[in-house]
This record gives structure tokens, sequence and C-alpha cells, in this order.
């Protein structure tokens, strides 16, 4: 047998090492890999946690001031008004509605900045460019926030709830969980935060422009509905696919209204908001050039 001569050997090291050299194909990313990079984007932005401090601070100071005022007009009020208080002032006061507004206002805030964080830096390049699958990219997004926002409305709901009762036991009239109204009122408190950030997401999908962004929303949240007359069929069924309105119809027994609607046409309602801004947010950027 002939032994190795030197430039075969030094073929055969070399080949040894350009194979070491060749990659392994990178696994493809799983959707549990896109969760977790969402969940670190989310909160590697400061914007994040202020936003979600403030939301949370301003709700619970509304429900307080609310209640406190209550609190001390209570034993003065007329025994009518004494009544309606406690059967339905203290379910309202536990998450009153400008708690729901500014709870409406902040998480549509919160579900915007994860879109334009992203889409404004030119981030979202490389996020594609990384993970050419954008609607899983835009779905796992839709995934964080939705469940981050959720946590923030049962610490908003949950907080408010107990200390307000824990106020109005002071003066023997707080409403208990098995009273008439209130895990309705409980229930579409908390809904009413990922369904509000999932619209700021679904706007900043389809805008991409902070203020354009911020301006509609508002427009559609709050604006639109103050012009609508409730009073006018057409206006009034308008109005009954409105969040705010839809909230305020699961945690308030309505009474005399002209048009009236049921609470199951109210959920229908906010599901239907959930839905249509989570197919705006996978869907939209799948068309897009970005």
């Amino acid at each position: 047998m002939t032994a190795p001569t030197t430039t075969t050997k030094t073929t055969t090291m070399t080949t040894k090492a350009m194979a070491c050299h060749v990659r392994a194909p990178e696994p493809r990313a799983r959707f549990t890999d896109l969760l977790a990079a969402e969940w670190i984007k989310l909160w590697s932005l400061r914007s994040t946690i202020w936003a979600f401090a403030a939301t949370l601070l301003v709700v619970l100071f509304v429900s307080l001031s609310t209640t406190y005022g209550d609190y001390l007009s209570y034993p003065t009020d007329a025994a009518d008004r004494q009544e309606y208080f406690r059967l339905y002032g203290a379910v309202g006061d536990s998450f009153p509605r400008g708690s729901a507004t500014f709870m409406v206002f902040g998480a549509g805030a919160i579900g915007a900045i994860t879109m334009l964080g992203e889409c404004t830096t030119g981030m979202i390049r490389t996020t594609f460019m990384a993970v050419p699958a954008r609607r899983s990219v835009m779905a796992a997004k839709v995934g964080v926030v939705a469940a981050t926002t959720t946590v923030l409305g049962l610490l908003a709901v949950g907080i408010s709830y107990g200390a307000v009762q824990w106020i109005l036991s002071g003066r023997g009239v707080a409403a208990g969980l098995d009273h008439p109204g209130v895990p309705r009122m409980l229930a579409a408190s908390v809904v009413l935060a990922p369904v509000s950030a999932l619209v700021g997401m679904g706007m900043g999908a389809i805008l991409r422009h902070s203020a354009i962004t911020i301006v509609t929303t508002i427009t559609l949240l709050f604006v639109v509905p103050s012009l609508l007359d409730e009073q006018d069929h057409i206006s009034a069924s308008i109005l009954h696919t409105m969040v705010l309105q839809s909230w305020q119809r699961l945690t308030f027994e309505p009474s005399g209204q002209t048009w009236p609607w049921t609470a199951a046409g109210a959920w229908t309602a906010l599901a239907g908001w959930a839905l249509v801004a989570t197919l705006l947010t996978v869907f939209a950027s799948s068309r897009r050039d970005e």
C-alpha cells in the first residue's frame, strides 16, 4: 500500500476544515419562540412600563376619588337616594365610567405603541428578514399584547373593586361578589383593556403614523359616539356597536331607552372589535412592502 502523500493529507485536512465551517441549517422559529421575542421587545421599550403604570394609577385615582365623594355625601342623601345607591351605585363606583374611559385610552395607546415602535424605527424590516412568516410574527405580537393588557385589566379592576368596597363598607353599603350585576361588571371591565389595546394595534398596523393613529383612534372611540343621537334608530344602532357604550350596557342596567339592546349584543360588539382588529393587524403587514 502506498503511503499518502503530503498533498493528499493537505487536501483531506482542508476538506474537513471546510466541512466544519458549513453551518447546519437553522431550525425554523416556533410560535413559542416568536412569543418570547415579542415579549422581550415589548418590555425593552421604556415607554411600555410608563404606559402601564400611568394607566393603572389614573384608573385607580378616578375610582377612589369618585367613591370617596359618594362616601362623604351618603349620610346626607335622601332615603330613596341611599336605597338607589345600595342597589346600583355601590356597583358602579367599583369601576366608574371615568375609569373605563382612561382604561380605553391607556390600553389603546399601549397597543398602538407596540406597532408603531417598530414601524417608525424600521425595526420591523429586520424582524421580517429574520422571520419571513409575517402573519406568525404579527399573531405573536397580538397574543403578547392581549395577554399583558388582560393582566393590566385584572389588576386595575381587582384593586379598584377591592379598595372601593373597603371604603364603602365604612357606610355599610359595600357590594359583595354575590351582589346582582357585580360579576358581569367585573368581567366586562377586565375585557375592556385587551379589546382597546387590539383596536390601537389595528389602527397602528394600517396607518403606520403616530399622530394619525392617535387622532383616528380617539375619533373612532370617543368623538364618533358623542356625535350620535340615541333617539334615532340608525344612530342608536351604530352607537350600540361602540366599545365604551358596549361596556356601559354590560355594567349598568339601562331603563327608559327608546331603542333597548341586550347584554348578548354588547358582548358580541366587543368580540367583533377584537376580531376585526386582530385580522387587520395580522393580515395588513402581509400585503405591504415594508
